[in-house]
């Protein structure tokens, strides 16, 4: 099944200068990432629980080129930097890929792994679609028996409190394009899931906690990433990365409509046991 967001991949020229942004204006504070050997890309992360904020670079843009991550980091760094796609986590990914319509022409499963700075290794399982964009995700279910996906990791990311003042939770993505109800209508098939109108040029799409929705251009980036935090906020804060606006709300603040301000809070208890479907945390888990 579809277990929700998995993480968010925002394209950038230099990792450290962009988290160093996100620290300084946002109060989210990112770990040591590492690098894809063989996808020529390297990045930092901001743990939001079990979901996460990818921010990749280039280290080698031939090799990035021929992969299948690579063209849309690439194009997005082309572009000023922003969102390049997305992950949806699966509990069980072959299953998942059952699912599919029979011309989806999903690419997979693959096997995937990063080699942190410690020298340890996060593996994963993957298929993504032929080509991936902004408005077009791919699925992943992680190793829970490779590094960051032991039960005390997660123990500790699920109470991680940032700089911001408490733990921070993904509650949704944006993306905004010329055809939002094209788009959705292919993103909803692609994911064999539904979607339903949320409002004039809305199409939102519920998966587990979170929730992506496809709008009509907006002034302010093309792309939108909604966190919430567990303490209350005098106001929303936000910072642009290339075309994407990463949007920061509180608990209990009241605003414009956002996930971050619509979003009903709570406390989350230790992180559940199991596949990828068990570790989605949303918003309702701060």
């Amino acid at each position: 099944m579809l277990a929700g967001i998995d993480h968010v991949v925002l394209a950038v020229e230099d990792p450290d200068a962009a988290a160093a942004t996100l620290a300084e204006k946002l109060g989210l504070d990112a770990t040591g990432g590492g690098r894809h050997e063989a996808l020529g890309t390297f990045n930092r992360l901001v743990w939001l629980g079990d979901s996460y904020l990818e921010l990749v670079g280039v280290f080698d843009p031939e090799l990035a080129g021929r992969s299948w991550l690579g063209p849309a980091v690439l194009a997005a760094i082309e572009r000023g930097g922003g969102l390049a796609t997305w992950a949806v986590a699966v509990d069980d990914l072959d299953r998942q890929l059952t699912w599919l319509p029979p011309d989806a022409g999903f690419v997979g499963p693959l096997d995937g792994e990063r080699r942190r700075d410690d020298g340890r290794v996060v593996r994963w399982r993957l298929a993504h679609p032929p080509a991936l964009s902004p408005t077009t995700p791919f699925l992943i279910q992680h190793d829970l028996d490779g590094a960051e996906w032991t039960p005390d990791e997660r123990a500790a990311r699920a109470d991680q409190r940032h700089s911001a003042g408490g733990r921070v939770r993904l509650a949704g993505i944006e993306v905004a394009t010329e055809t939002a109800p094209v788009a959705a209508g292919r993103l909803r098939r692609l994911l064999a899931t539904s979607a339903e109108p949320a409002g004039r040029g809305v199409v939102r799409i519920n998966l587990g906690r979170q929730e992506a929705r496809i709008v009509q251009p907006r002034p302010r980036g093309v792309a939108a990433v909604d966190l919430l935090v567990d303490v209350p906020l005098p106001r929303r804060r936000s910072v642009l990365l290339g075309d994407c606006e990463v949007r920061l709300g509180g608990f209990g603040l009241s605003g414009d409509g956002g996930a971050a301000a619509t979003t009903e809070a709570t406390h989350p208890d230790t992180p559940p046991t199991g596949g990828s479907g068990a570790h989605r945390d949303g918003s309702s888990d701060v």
